[in-house]
């Protein structure tokens, strides 16, 4: 067994990786290798957190982009022939996958949510959405090594085991890439990143006025969460930012407690809070959708039921 391979653009989502790449290797009874840029200190951590080796990747040029690096990371495979490869489900992650994947002639398994491996066969089981959420496919891969991308917050980020010997080695520099950035543009977020926010205030196409949006705010201030929309709000009204979007084609969120205030419950919304612990719904719509994945709702106009809700959990409050 030559190994699992996890490779990510940032150290929180290597962490992850590392969680569900350690299960694996553990299995497969083979290391587990974790392919960073250059950076000693999370060279280190990475091997507290479970890695056996580290592969560190030369710092680019600032005009260089990140596919530069694909070549190196192909070389080093065709030499070392890992059994599994896992990759971040970022754009820029999953870009380097694809080239990666072609040119090892292996195929690819994108956005996979469940990983699961064939102990005899050695193969891995993956479990990705399709139809915007409603279905689940399952997918074998049958080529070497087998490739997967992950979307982030899939699995919890691996924790330090204590100081752990490893290996860490320097891949050499990539060759020139032809593609040049000639700009990086930081774009500014609008608002806070809800996605660690363990409450979620959701809202929904049933709110009428953009004015009317305060009083959910508020809602959500008492709860001492985070205030998430649904896709017709931030992309079609423009009502709020689309970083605070919650579904399958937007952001995942795991809070404690989930509240949806005039959201219908299509699926593809309801993708993005699955994993909530404790789902709520605020709908006049009895036969709503949103009330079928619901531990609790209130069939009502939100109109009426959000301020009074307010008041009651401000008279808790004292």
């Amino acid at each position: 067994m030559a190994g699992v391979w996890v490779l990510a653009e940032n150290q929180e989502q290597g962490l992850e990786l590392l969680t569900i790449g350690r299960e694996l290797a553990s299995k497969l009874g083979t290391k587990l290798v974790s392919i960073i840029i250059q950076n000693h200190s999370q060279a280190q951590e990475c091997i507290d957190c479970g890695a056996d080796e580290v592969l560190l990747l030369p710092a680019l040029a600032a005009d260089q982009a990140l596919d530069t690096y694909v070549p190196v990371i192909v070389d080093e495979a065709g030499k070392e022939d890992p059994d599994i490869f896992l990759v971040a489900g970022t754009s820029g992650a999953r870009e380097m996958a694809t080239r990666i994947a072609s040119r090892l002639d292996a195929g690819l398994c994108s956005d996979c949510t469940s990983l699961e491996l064939d102990d005899e066969a050695g193969t891995l089981a993956i479990e990705r959405l399709i139809f915007g959420g409603a279905g689940i496919q399952k997918v074998v891969c049958l080529t070497r090594p087998q490739m997967a991308t992950i979307p982030a917050r899939t699995f919890p980020p691996a924790q330090k085991q204590g100081r752990r010997e490893g290996l860490i080695r320097e891949l050499p520099a990539p060759p020139l890439s032809a593609i040049k950035v000639l700009e990086r543009k930081t774009r500014v977020r609008e608002s806070k990143d809800i996605r660690d926010a363990q409450v979620v205030v959701a809202v929904g196409r049933g709110v009428e006025k953009k004015e009317d949006i305060e009083m959910i705010r508020k809602l959500a201030e008492v709860l001492g969460g985070e205030i998430g929309c649904t896709r017709p709000i931030s992309e079609e009204l423009h009502w709020l930012p689309e970083e605070i979007c919650i579904g399958i084609s937007a952001i995942q969120i795991k809070p404690q407690f989930y509240i949806g205030v005039g959201v219908s419950g299509q699926i593809q919304h309801v993708v993005g809070f699955k994993d909530a612990k404790v789902v709520c719904a605020i709908n006049r719509d009895e036969n709503a959708p949103i009330f079928e994945v619901s531990n609790y709702g209130i069939v009502g106009d939100l109109y009426d039921v959000v301020p009074r809700l307010i008041e009651a959990l401000k008279e808790t409050a004292r």
